[in-house]
């Protein structure tokens, strides 16, 4: 019976998965039509892991490339450590992602393609290993980000006269 009650417990704390969101790249939804989802664990110092730990980085110019059969993060801030010593880390460097081949190679392939890139969306904590969303997307047109814009309006209306009623 032990083993039993010892698998419940197990599979209740794999059900809840602990996340902290540290940063979100809140300009991507606006500029990109997000098309497929990919999490992927990130390569980092342990000056950048304390810096993420205190809720300090920025996805605004940041973007992924695929090079050399490996997928980079490029431009993402993640600041200096203040507590750090002259052993800090630079904070615009490039940064390796970790994803599976076959993975990489889909990716790449979908990069290849024309007007697609890929975008992260957020860096986050999960099970306390530092992860980024990335999303492969498509940029949007002045043109296209209006009438989007123009939708959520609409939606948003609508769902404010059903609740009036």
């Amino acid at each position: 019976m032990a083993k039993k009650d010892a698998g419940k417990s197990a599979a209740k704390k794999d059900e809840k998965d602990d996340i902290k969101i540290v940063a979100r790249n809140r300009r991507a939804r606006h500029d990109y039509d997000l098309i497929e989802k990919v999490e992927a664990g990130i390569v980092l110092t342990g000056t950048e892991v304390k810096s993420l730990r205190n809720g300090k980085a920025n996805l605004e110019d940041a973007y992924a490339d695929v090079a050399r059969g490996e997928v980079w993060l490029n431009g993402c801030d993640i600041p200096e450590y203040l507590q750090a010593n002259r052993m800090n880390h630079i904070p615009k460097r490039s940064r390796k992602l970790l994803l599976h081949r076959s993975e990489i190679e889909k990716l790449a392939a979908r990069t290849n393609e024309r007007g697609l890139t890929l975008v992260p969306t957020a860096i986050y904590f999960k099970n306390g290993m530092a992860k980024v969303e990335i999303f492969v997307a498509k940029g949007r047109k002045t043109f296209d980000k209006r009438e989007a814009i123009k939708k959520n309006e609409a939606k948003r209306d609508m769902d404010r006269a059903l609740r009036r009623r």
